[in-house]
């Protein structure tokens, strides 16, 4: 007899964590670059904010198993990296993006994304090329899979280095700053891929692009010193500045941050003095303030 689910089954469906990471720290010689990491991620695209040297390359790199961290713990899907058989099950169940996908020139885009498949065990070499060309399908490249990766433009590349991630239809996607270089209209397209991407499957998207968290995420994590100092949702990340935004003719010398708008006007960001012209805030800001608070309570 088959069931069919109610909403409210539905709803814990997607709201199930399928990754947990408790405590992870791990230290580069001098260098704290995770501390003390604890986090929960469900359904859906989180992203992952933080200025460089923040950690967030280092925390992607131990949930897609790349590195080990040397303290903490986390599972992927239910099962734990730290073992040999739960690795190869995260491994099958992952798709990775790194900030510089190693590609071979000469490699077609077919040629690439196959390679990427039997390193993740598909075998059967019909099932992995169909495998393949749907992947490549999902990414709109099909119509040039048999064109050589060097002649490709970057936008391009970085849908390829997609498709490879989304081999085996993973259940955990880890992109690392995927729309990095890429000009504004190839950057709505990777959005529109990495959209359809985190239906039904976690996506854990680092981006210094505040816009593409806006655009498409349900949560998000700011990182800075190697810790997470925000998480939760874009308004909420937003609400963080609110009064603490404001219009002046010259930058106010006692604003964390400020610049010439567009208008001839100063934005300015901090805590503003009485009687200021308060403005909207963005989710930028509530990264900025953040970001500067953290720099506080770390000289503090």
């Amino acid at each position: 007899m088959t069931t069919t689910p109610n909403a409210a089954t539905s709803a814990a469906a997607a709201t199930s964590t399928t990754v947990s990471a408790s405590g992870l720290s791990l230290r580069f010689g001098g260098t704290l670059a995770l501390d003390d990491v604890s986090l929960r991620l469900s359904a859906g695209v989180t992203g992952l904010l933080g200025p460089n040297g923040a950690g967030k390359t280092t925390l992607l790199r131990v949930l897609a198993t790349a590195i080990p961290a040397d303290r903490g713990a986390f599972t992927v899907l239910g099962d734990d990296p730290s073992r040999t058989a739960g690795r190869q099950r995260v491994r099958r169940a992952l798709g990775y993006l790194p900030q510089t996908p190693g590609f071979h020139p000469d490699f077609t885009a077919f040629e690439f994304v196959d390679y990427v498949a039997i390193l993740k065990e598909l075998t059967d070499r019909a099932a992995r090329h169909r495998e393949v060309r749907r992947v490549l399908t999902e990414v709109d490249l099909s119509d040039v899979r048999g064109k050589r990766i060097r002649k490709l433009s970057g936008g391009m590349r970085q849908r390829v280095a997609l498709a490879a991630a989304l081999v085996g239809d993973p259940g955990f996607l880890v992109l690392d700053e995927p729309t990095v270089g890429l000009d504004p209209e190839q950057r709505m397209r990777f959005r529109e891929l990495i959209a359809r991407a985190g239906e039904g499957r976690t996506v854990l998207l680092s981006t210094h692009q505040t816009e593409d968290v806006a655009m498409l995420c349900h949560r998000v994590l700011v990182m800075s010193g190697g810790r997470v100092r925000f998480d939760g949702t874009p308004a909420e990340l937003t609400e963080r500045a609110a009064g603490r935004v404001w219009s002046s003719t010259g930058r106010d010398p006692g604003a964390h941050a400020g610049w010439r708008t567009g208008t001839g006007t100063f934005r300015n960001v901090g805590t503003p003095p009485p009687g200021a012209a308060l403005l909207p805030p963005t989710l930028e800001d509530g990264y900025l303030l953040t970001l500067d608070d953290a720099s506080t309570e770390a000289r503090a």
